[in-house]
């Protein structure tokens, strides 16, 4: 069993999405799993450059920084294709994931290995995957809430995954936390909860 850990706040001790993901991981673990933790705002991945995908063919040359860019996408992208649940520890910034996070998505949206198109349009080639959000809002953003439509976090991640194959994501979500500390806690003692309910592996 491999497990995939991300993690994606710049808040670090203070993340709640942070403590989300971790406890998330807690509740999964086995001891037979094999987990792979990746913290894209610690060791930040590139984002994607003309010179990154034009480098994927055999006949452009490669300088020592693209060499080690390709090397590390491939990192990336072997390490969620071999796993069997994804942990995505998901902040959201400016009503969105943060740029850190964007950067990973990149590299494992790879036609040919996430996805493809036929003659009947994109077809995921990752589904089968159990994947984990673990999302920290600080306003309110549920169904029915006047900034709804500004939620564009998991939005945007539930139709990432559902391009390559992964349709029923587990949303675990703690938000209002910027609201005070009375709302900060009952957010995260409610998603915490609802955490000590997931299914372990």
């Amino acid at each position: 069993m491999n497990i995939l850990h991300i993690d994606s706040s710049i808040l670090g001790g203070n993340s709640v999405s942070r403590a989300l993901s971790a406890a998330v991981l807690a509740q999964l673990k086995v001891p037979a799993a094999n987990v792979t933790y990746r913290d894209v705002v610690a060791a930040p991945i590139a984002h994607l450059t003309g010179a990154y995908l034009a480098g994927q063919s055999s006949d452009v040359q490669h300088d020592q920084a693209l060499q080690e860019d390709l090397a590390l996408g491939g990192k990336v992208l072997e390490e969620f294709l071999a796993a069997d649940t994804v942990v995505l520890g998901v902040a959201l910034y400016n009503f969105t994931i943060s740029s850190q996070l964007k950067a990973w998505v990149d590299r494992i949206l790879v036609a040919g290995k996430t996805f493809r198109y036929t003659d009947k349009g994109a077809e995921g080639l990752a589904g089968g995957k159990r994947v984990i959000l673990a999302i920290a809002r600080g306003g309110i953003y549920a169904p029915g809430s006047p900034h709804q439509a500004f939620e564009h976090a998991e939005t945007y991640l539930r139709t990432v995954l559902g391009f390559i194959g992964i349709t029923n994501p587990e949303v675990i979500v703690a938000e209002g936390i910027a609201l005070g500390p009375d709302q900060r806690e009952a957010s995260v003692a409610k998603a915490m909860a609802e955490i000590a309910t997931l299914k372990a592996l």
